[in-house]
């Protein structure tokens, strides 16, 4: 979905002359057509992510046909689980050894996943600092995901991920989807959790499983989300 300048501003809760003048400075990414700026939704919402912007919960993200429900951000939690000692001595590694956690991908399509991940990195890592990433895929129709889920991962020990802040990464919430859409929705949420105090302490302190997920339904519960669409 192509936004205006106007929209850009809305969707980063900025003001349009902040917009115009990252634009003059290259910053972010813009499309010039017939002398008017345009933007991609999914595009800048990503751009947001690595710039450590604060992308307001209740933007919505362009529907897609056979959309599916997106469950609440607690319900995608609980549905792609807590692990702990995730493996790996580089972020290639990590990648593959979590998605080799998740429940819900099949086990032929695990290593491409994990190739599709780390092409993403590549292109933008994840990290939002302070030992933080949240990995995501940029195109997930091309794998048999069966819904949207987040997984939550402790590594075994931290690893680079060419950090905003320079600190390496030692917890990953991972987005997963059958749609961009469902990515996008669960990523945008799991930015916010991880700027909630409750949420953001009971991860960082290795709460037990049940403490999370309580924190994970508080957060949720707060969060205004746009109207539903699909089954």
């Amino acid at each position: 979905m192509k936004l205006s300048v106007q929209d850009a501003a809305v969707t980063l809760n900025v003001s349009t002359k902040t917009i115009y003048r990252w634009l003059a400075e290259g910053r972010i990414p813009g499309y010039r057509v017939h002398k008017q700026y345009r933007f991609d939704r999914a595009e800048l919402i990503e751009w947001a992510s690595a710039q450590r912007l604060v992308v307001p919960p209740h933007v919505e993200v362009a529907a897609e046909h056979g959309e599916v429900r997106i469950p609440r951000f607690d319900e995608a939690l609980d549905g792609g689980g807590i692990h702990y000692r995730v493996g790996g001595g580089t972020r290639e590694d990590v990648l593959r050894n979590a998605v080799g956690a998740l429940r819900i991908v099949e086990d032929a399509e695990r290593e491409g996943l994990a190739g599709a991940l780390n092409a993403r990195e590549d292109l933008a890592p994840t990290a939002i600092g302070d030992g933080f990433a949240i990995p995501h895929l940029r195109n997930p129709l091309r794998f048999e995901i069966r819904r949207p889920i987040l997984a939550l991962c402790y590594l075994e020990a931290a690893v680079d991920w060419s950090a905003p802040d320079g600190l390496p990464v030692g917890i990953l919430l991972i987005a997963v989807g059958p749609t961009v859409r469902s990515v996008l929705r669960l990523h945008i949420e799991a930015l916010f959790a991880l700027r909630d105090a409750g949420f953001r302490g009971a991860v960082r302190e290795h709460a037990p499983r049940e403490a999370i997920l309580q924190e994970a339904r508080r957060m949720a519960g707060s969060l205004r989300r746009p109207p539903e669409v699909g089954p």
